[in-house]
This record gives structure tokens, C-alpha cells and sequence, in this order.
């Protein structure tokens, strides 16, 4: 905390320090994908090739649908393709790449009416040049709160639904991600976040990356009463 004293001198403002996000940013590969009981679909991205039929990642929040989609862009761009990236925040136009090999959509089960247009348009321009497509949601296709059209497109090829991972699983990856950052996680702090938050990955992640950054700022090491700090203050 710091102070100064305001126009006039006639008191204190307070200023709160704020966390700058200096931790090394979240990293999305195949070969940090855990993939507990969705080895089949892994390998069925591993080996995806232009001009396959379009693929679709189905399940609960935190089963690593948005992990697999990004894992498969950086895998396609770190040899040479292009990729185009559409989820529930992209805004509109939606404009494809000037030379796309793959076409991805996050979430689609968020898309307005707008973007539902703009998602049917890409598998259009996708069906015609040959472009691989992978989409994700929180259910089958054909449950999906969408267009006909669209739900159509999104279930022409193969789908997989996608399991959250076990308690160790998560363990394993929580610590992976720990280690990565070069932070000790200790027993007690991850049994604190599985016990008190929702077990899904993605929103655990996120709060290990605001840990991190609070750890740094605060230069203290990663303990329950730090983690019970950041939580009062933020």
C-alpha cells in the first residue's frame, strides 16, 4: 500500500498496489494436454489433415475443449499454416485468413444470432477450398440452441465427447502448470483449490495465473493464507 496526500493537503488518498500480470502466460500444447479418457479424440486431432470431414469437441466446462482447439492452432501454425480462430468474442465480420489451412470455433453453443450466420458462412467457404474445421460446445450438436443449418454443418463428421479429468489427473496438471511457472505448489494449497472451487481446469488455471501474479507482486511464496489474501482483496 502507498499514499500520497491530495489538492490542497487536505488528506490521504490511498492507492492500492495492483499485480502486474508478469508471469509467463498460459501455454496450450498437445504436449501438456492430459488426456486422461479422451486419448481417442487426441490422436484423431494429431492426425487431422485438410480436407477431413469437420470435427466437433463436446462436454462440460473444464474437460479441455478450448485446450485441444488451441493446442491444434499452435501445432498447424508451427508448420507454416495459417489459422483462423472464431469464438463467442470475436466480433463481427468474421474474416477468414488470407491463406487458412484451419478454421477454428470455440464454444459455439455462445454464438448469437450474428455469429451463427458467420459460423454457417465459414463452413461454406470451408466445404469449397478444402479447409479443415474443429468447433466445440457443451453438448451434441444436434442439443445445441442453433440454427438447423448450422447444427447441421457442425454434425457432418466426427464427434467426441470430451471427459473432465480425475482428481489426479488434475493434481498432475495443476502441478505441471506450477512447475512450469517455477512456483512451489505445496499438498495443502492444491487440496485447498479442489476442495473450495469447482473442479474444472480452465477456471482453475486462471486462478493459478492470478496466484502467480500476486505471488510476484507480493513477493511471498504460494501458501493458503497468500491464496486466502488475493481472494479477500480481489
Amino acid at each position: 500500500m502507498s499514499s500520497f496526500r491530495g489538492a490542497g493537503g487536505t488528506g490521504w488518498v490511498v492507492l492500492k498496489q495492483i499485480p502486474l500480470a508478469i508471469g509467463p502466460a498460459p501455454v496450450f500444447t498437445f504436449d501438456n494436454f492430459l488426456p486422461g479418457a479422451n486419448a481417442a479424440a487426441l490422436a484423431h486431432l494429431q492426425a487431422l489433415k485438410n480436407g477431413a470431414p469437420p470435427v466437433f469437441l463436446w462436454g462440460p466446462p473444464g474437460s479441455g475443449k478450448t485446450h485441444a482447439l488451441r493446442a491444434l492452432a499452435q501445432a498447424w501454425q508451427a508448420a507454416g499454416a495459417q489459422v483462423g480462430w472464431y469464438d463467442a468474442d470475436t466480433g463481427l465480420p468474421w474474416e477468414m485468413p488470407s491463406q487458412p489451412s484451419l478454421l477454428l470455433l470455440d464454444d459455439c453453443e455462445r454464438f448469437d444470432a450474428g455469429q451463427q450466420h458467420a459460423a454457417f458462412a465459414l463452413f461454406v467457404e470451408a466445404a469449397t477450398h478444402g479447409l479443415a474445421v474443429v468447433a466445440s460446445g457443451s453438448a451434441p450438436p444436434v442439443d445445441l440452441a442453433l440454427r438447423e443449418d448450422l447444427r447441421t454443418r457442425l454434425g457432418w463428421g466426427p464427434t467426441f465427447a470430451l471427459q473432465p479429468l480425475s482428481e489426479p489427473e488434475m493434481r498432475a496438471a495443476l502441478r505441471r502448470e506450477a512447475d512450469r511457472r517455477g512456483i512451489l505448489l505445496g499438498d495443502e494449497v492444491i487440496d485447498y483449490l479442489l476442495t473450495r472451487f469447482a473442479r474444472d481446469l480452465k477456471h482453475l488455471m486462471r486462478l493459478l495465473d492470478r496466484l502467480d501474479e500476486f505471488a510476484l507482486a507480493a513477493k511471498r511464496a504460494v501458501t493458503i493464507p497468500l491464496l486466502r489474501q488475493m481472494l479477500a482483496d480481489q
